[in-house]
């Protein structure tokens, strides 16, 4: 099967370290006993998901949803329409050809998975779509088959199964997982009261230490007053691991631009990593892994 590009928003938010007096021999009062709760509630929720998806446990970091190519000039208006799920078929879809189907990573690892049909999938792509255009047109499908996708999941980058739908009027093909993994949805956004903590970005994995890139400080702590030092603590279950950042500002006062560079933390398990995710504290989503 053409390997497309898979749908997704990337949100980077450029973070500058704070500049004022503190211990650097301890974390500030959020990274403590605030930034653990955040934790254990996001294992909480990964748990739930995990359960909810039948035990198969494959979550996929970002959209599950692709396509393979470009949009013509006159259908540029169904990028819109894939976003918010406009998408209806117009034929019959086929069941799935096969009972299962095989979750290959790159490093060699597999697993085995329940291959879902065509309808169902499309029915998932529909219902995760964000937003709404009252005036896009509906994308038609007028067929499906089943290939396979490139994907990220919290385990790393994998080959999966994945439905290809055929278009009216397009020589677009729209991709979907054809399986139904892990969906961990965060909590509701609360404005006056937003979720504490640094958001790590990858993590790299060799034995039982973890290395997690996250966008922080230029400089450290004793490059001067805008210098910030980390360290990343971990809180563990059997399923997910959550890595903290803490944040060390070097002592002193000074106006410090806005820039943001990308900073690693890297901290123990307590046991390897094994088939787990690692889980960002902030929302509790999950983020890529690399290495093993």
């Amino acid at each position: 099967m053409h390997r497309g590009r898979w749908i997704a928003g990337v949100l980077v938010v450029l973070l500058a370290g704070g500049c004022g007096a503190q211990d650097e021999a301890a974390p500030p009062a959020e990274n403590g006993d605030q930034l653990r709760r955040q934790a254990r509630d996001a294992l909480d929720r990964y748990d739930q998901a995990v359960e909810r998806g039948g035990g198969q446990g494959i979550v996929v970091v970002g959209a599950r949803t692709g396509q393979v190519g470009e949009w013509e000039d006159d259908k540029a208006r169904f990028k819109v329409s894939l976003l918010v799920g406009k998408v209806a078929a117009v034929a019959a879809l086929p069941a799935a050809p096969q009972a299962d189907g095989v979750v290959v990573w790159d490093g060699g690892a597999s697993r085995t998975v329940a291959v879902i049909a065509a309808g169902a999938a499309l029915a998932e792509l529909v219902k995760d779509g964000a937003g709404d255009c009252a005036d896009c047109p509906v994308i038609e499908v007028t067929g499906a088959r089943l290939g396979t996708a490139r994907i990220q999941t919290a385990q790393g980058a994998a080959t999966a199964p994945a439905w290809e739908f055929a278009l009216r009027g397009s020589a677009v093909l729209v991709t979907r997982t054809a399986f139904a993994g892990v969906t961990v949805v965060p909590p509701p956004w609360n404005a006056s009261h937003p979720p504490g903590g640094l958001s790590i970005q990858t993590v790299r994995v060799a034995g039982t230490t973890l290395t997690a890139e996250f966008i922080g400080a230029v400089d450290p702590a004793s490059a001067g007053p805008c210098g910030v030092d980390y360290t990343a603590e971990a809180v563990e279950s059997p399923n997910a691991v959550v890595v903290i950042v803490h944040e060390h500002p070097a002592s002193g006062n000074a106006r410090c631009t806005a820039l943001g560079a990308t900073r690693t933390a890297t901290v123990q398990l307590a046991a390897e990593l094994g088939g787990r995710a690692v889980l960002e504290v902030r929302q509790g989503t999950p983020v890529p892994v690399t290495g093993g």
